[in-house]
């Protein structure tokens, strides 16, 4: 099945208004709810909850579709979609990705001012490549070029190393682009 992330500045008003099912994580320390999946068709529960009888994991292999509905703070300062398109059209500042105060209030790159401040992405490919290498499966690339870096970042772990998927990477790496410019304008 597909991974599919759909974004909200509040996903509670969503959810609030369409019939859903939470998915579930079972795991070592027991049964609980998934942050953010939820699925939109008839799922067997957990009696008496809002809970999907299956771990996430099994029910991706029965065939149902989860879909991940995340809060993404950034878009309560979007005022329109055409302001949304505004700022990711915007050339974004990359200088000021060398400033550790900067780095750290930006979505998803915060705490990761070492890899920030090593790689100095200035285009949207490689802010994605960065996003990338944060994860677990693709940290060995820190230090690489950026030739090598774009020749393996998006090739899949042949363990079950934690990665970012290309798709996320480059949405994810569009969303740091239209926080850098919200904060940039800002100041």
């Amino acid at each position: 099945m597909p991974d599919i992330d759909i974004d909200f500045a509040d996903r509670q008003k969503i959810l609030e208004v369409i019939p859903h099912t939470r998915a579930t994580i079972w795991d070592d320390k027991g049964i609980k709810p998934h942050n953010t999946g939820v699925y939109f068709v008839d799922v067997p529960t957990i009696p008496g909850t809002d809970q999907s009888a299956f771990d996430h994991k099994v029910a991706d292999e029965l065939g149902y579709f989860k879909l991940d509905f995340l809060n993404v703070n950034i878009y309560s300062l979007v005022q329109s979609r055409q302001h949304l398109e505004e700022l990711f059209a915007q050339e974004p500042p990359w200088h000021r990705l060398q400033d550790q105060s900067f780095v750290d209030q930006l979505f998803h790159l915060n705490g990761h001012y070492d890899v920030v401040a090593k790689l100095q992405p200035v285009t949207l490919e490689q802010l994605a490549a960065c996003l990338a290498i944060i994860r677990p499966a693709k940290r060995y690339l820190v230090n690489k070029s950026w030739e090598q870096i774009l020749d393996e970042v998006w090739q899949k772990p042949v363990d079950d190393q934690y990665f970012f998927k290309k798709a996320h990477a480059f949405s994810y790496a569009g969303a740091v682009i239209v926080h850098m410019n919200l904060i940039d304008s800002a100041n």
